[in-house]
């Protein structure tokens, strides 16, 4: 005798569609219902439209954060990625959030009256969460970002004080064309995925928040998260070894493990299952700090511009990633909290259109907030962790006791702004409304990792995209310069709807980018301005201690292709060294490092004092011709492998050309 199913419900009103979720009592009765979305470009959602699996994490964090969490929790199974849970302690969602989440994907009830009604938003201002949070998402469909990584989840969700919890299973459909008939209301629905509903009794009544569970990890996705394209190659060459054909490819220093194509036995790179920069065990914030640690670690050993991509696997750079986006407090504090007496000079940025930056006494002591005479804390984050794995995430942006460089300016330079832009003579509906916000630019002659070389925009302290390398295409020639600030501004009203669906790009054409693009590109003029007046003065101040040194001609071309370029005549270029391991000293300040064993030829002539004479001159010239290559950013175009080998074709044509 056939077992009996449990009865199913297939309800596509909303209204039916809580009293049936409310009248579940268990997994016994279940609510069939499906996806729906208000719009056509909308209900692609459940296609994928974000760029990498990280994305999806990101949202789910950031709808923790509207939700009024203080604890985020995400746990892999890495670096298999068969699972990844993630919870929240958020206010959870009664079955009547959940029902018109379900029901109208991209008709997001935050940010007006529904979501009051709904009691996910302030009962004063829409805008803001019910513990008065600013709100991040806006257009609902954060929580079907999970596409990028898989088709089926389910979603347990609780409020406090009830007795059940809701439990949701998930299984998304692509998009199709074809729509459904028009509803009551005479509006079209696409269906986009069907859900199987129940509630349970919860065994704590005042426990609340969110979990969502992802499971059956697509292909894809499980391979970009496993670093599946680069352990490929390696293993391509472990299994060819000696070939011709091998690429000159190395595992990222820093990584969680690789598996092999089943996903099961887990494989030892260099002896190691994997090399994380923190122990098994470490507390997850000195964790974080560590994993930090690592990348100016690098700056210090032998890589003068360290390269995310080089130095972490996909994991690690996600886990980056994350941080930098959601709204978190920075891992050594935040620049605007800072007292800078004694080691940056601050500048106040003019917000004319040919203004000039004026410089900030620091006497006294205190935050530069204060100096600066800004009042308004933006971009501060209070009461929100975020652990992932064996981490506790931070923002991985540092400012102080940063590595000494050859520069001529030893100190950052700290620029400070602020802007509000009513667009008055502008109608609201073209303007998007009023524009806020506060930035900083950090210049310093060394930031690390390279990734952070560039302008990131938040809004309401999140933010979708990484730092902008162009700063907002800046078209001025000056790479050099450029590679060392680091800038973030702050939005706290405005420039929301100029962000396209993914949160990951602006729409450039908005009123709002227009004119944060101009602000920022006069920031840059004014930091320029600045910068090369102090390099100047201080280069004439050491030129006046040093006039007697000489400097070789082959050195005097180096330099002057490098101040050229870097349009800073206080700059120095790195110097070049040629050491027994290929790693820098304690006493090294900026350099690049190599072994001398990989970039010269074994000497194979005798050795007379000619001889030597002739190889430190050849050696001189290889070293300035590097100094040229990094002057243009040609050294850094290629990992530190290809480098020696460059270095070596290039004095073995030095050698070969003065061959008698």
């Amino acid at each position: 005798m056939a077992k009996p199913q449990p009865p199913i419900h297939d309800i596509s009103d909303e209204l039916g569609l809580v009293a049936k979720i409310r009248a579940s009592k268990s997994n016994k009765d279940i609510v069939h219902t499906t996806l729906k979305t208000d719009e056509r470009v909308i209900a692609r959602v459940t296609d994928g439209i974000y760029r990498q699996p990280g994305s999806a994490l990101r949202e789910l964090i950031s709808n923790a954060y509207d939700a009024d969490a203080t604890r985020v929790v995400i746990k892999t199974d890495a670096p298999r990625f068969e699972r990844i849970w993630v919870e929240d302690n958020g206010h959870g969602m009664e079955p009547e959030v959940l029902a018109h989440l379900l029901l109208h994907i991209g008709g997001s009830a935050k940010r007006n009256e529904a979501g009051t009604n709904l009691g996910i938003t302030s009962v004063t201002d829409p805008m803001r969460s019910p513990n008065g949070r600013r709100l991040i998402g806006k257009i609902g469909i954060g929580l079907f970002s999970v596409s990028q990584l898989t088709h089926t989840f389910q979603v347990i969700t609780k409020v406090i004080g009830d007795d059940h919890r809701t439990v949701a299973t998930v299984a998304l459909r692509q998009y199709a064309d074809e729509d459904l008939p028009p509803g009551q209301d005479g509006q079209r629905k696409f269906e986009s995925g069907k859900v199987n509903i129940w509630r349970e009794r919860a065994p704590d009544i005042q426990s609340h928040g969110t979990a969502i569970v992802l499971t059956s990890i697509r292909p894809q996705a499980r391979d970009t998260l496993r670093s599946r394209e680069i352990w490929s190659m390696i293993e391509q060459n472990e299994s060819q070894p000696g070939s011709e054909e091998l690429q000159a490819i190395e595992p990222p220093r820093f990584h969680i493990g690789r598996v092999d194509k089943s996903g099961e036995i887990l494989k030892k790179t260099g002896g190691h299952v994997w090399s994380l920069p923190w122990e098994k065990g470490d507390p997850p914030e000195d964790a974080f700090r560590k994993l930090v640690q690592s990348v100016w670690d690098e700056v210090e050993r032998s890589t003068p511009n360290p390269k995310l991509d080089r130095l972490f696997d996909y994991y690690l750079r996600m886990v980056w990633q994350l941080s930098l986006a959601v709204p978190l407090p920075y891992v050594e504090g935040r620049l605007f909290d800072m007292d800078l007496e004694g080691w940056a000079e601050a500048f106040l940025l003019s917000n004319q259109a040919k203004g000039a930056a004026q410089r900030i006494s620091l006497a006294g002591g205190g935050p530069i907030r204060a100096k600066a005479g800004l009042t308004d804390p933006i971009g501060s984050v209070d009461n929100f962790d975020v652990f992932f794995d064996d981490l506790k995430l931070c923002r991985p942006i540092r400012f102080k006791n940063l590595p000494a460089t050859n520069n001529a300016l030893k100190n950052p330079l700290v620029f400070i702004g602020s802007c509000r832009e009513e667009f008055l003579k502008v109608p609201r509906e073209l303007s998007g409304g009023p524009l806020a916000f506060e930035a900083y630019l950090f210049w310093t002659p060394k930031v690390a990792p390279t990734e952070h070389q560039g302008s990131l925009v938040r809004i309401h302290g999140s933010s979708g995209t990484l730092f902008d390398s162009t700063f907002m295409r800046y078209q001025v020639s000056e790479q050099n310069r450029l590679r060392q600030i680091t800038c973030e501004i702050f939005v706290s009203e405005g420039l929301d709807s100029a962000l396209n669906i993914d949160r990951e790009s602006f729409n450039n054409a908005h009123p709002h980018s227009v004119y944060i693009t101009k602000w920022l590109h006069s920031a840059l003029r004014q930091l320029a301005t600045v910068q090369k007046r102090l390099a100047s003065e201080t280069r004439e101040h050491t030129r006046g201690d040093s006039k007697d040194a000489a400097v070789s001609e082959i050195q005097r071309v180096a330099n002057d292709v490098w101040k050229q370029e870097a349009d800073d005549p206080g700059a120095n270029p790195p110097s070049i060294e040629l050491s027994a391991t290929g790693k820098k000293s304690p006493a090294t300040g900026e350099a690049y490092v190599f072994a001398r064993s990989a970039v010269l030829p074994e000497n194979r002539r005798a050795r007379t004092s000619k001889a030597k004479a002739r190889e430190a001159i050849l050696e001189e010239k290889l070293k300035a011709i590097a100094q040229v290559l990094a002057s243009f950013g040609l050294l850094d175009a290629v990992p530190k492998r290809k480098q020696e080998k460059l270095l070596r074709a290039i004095y073995e044509i030095l050698d070969a050309s003065e061959e008698r």
